[in-house]
């Protein structure tokens, strides 16, 4: 597993967003994976950092999702509203989340590297002038948060 977090950057208008970064591989077929990240319902079964608080609400391009992140276990989750950006059916999924000041956008992708494995790959672009002051309290936690989760995903499709 990869845990990269990128340093934020000085804020100007062409400056690129400070991008939070974990991959792993996993031993399975992608299908197989994109069933446990696409079935919200089941997240309760493995993933400790993402929480789903409305599983009826599916990731579908331009609709919304309620999601709570935990980013410490033990932490009070937050919960926020995603808008569905794409969907790759068995490729990956995008969404972002804004607030005032705060935007994070999302991208869970997943490649076949052969012999049924398949590389996760979870991006987070955080921008915004609250996000970007945000970043500096919740990098360390958000990011082991992501590898936890790449793990528990990891552990769960292997099984």
């Amino acid at each position: 597993m990869s845990l990269i977090a990128k340093a934020p950057q000085p804020t100007t208008p062409n400056t690129p967003m400070p991008t939070l970064y974990t991959e792993t591989i996993i031993h399975a077929p992608r299908q197989t994976v994109w069933e446990a990240i696409v079935y919200k319902d089941r997240w309760r079964f493995w993933n400790t950092f993402l929480y789903d608080c409305s599983p009826r609400l599916g990731f579908i391009p331009g609709g919304e999702v309620l999601l709570a992140v935990r980013r410490v276990p033990g932490d009070e989750p937050l919960e926020f509203r995603a808008k569905v950006r794409s969907v790759m059916d068995g490729y990956g999924v995008q969404w972002r989340a804004a607030v005032p000041g705060f935007s994070s956008e999302v991208s869970i992708d997943l490649q076949d590297v052969g012999g049924d494995r398949t590389q996760y790959l979870y991006q987070e672009k955080i921008s915004g002038l609250a996000g970007r002051f945000a970043l500096s309290f919740i990098r360390e936690d958000q990011t082991r948060g992501m590898g936890r989760m790449a793990q528990e995903l990891r552990h769960y499709v292997e099984r």
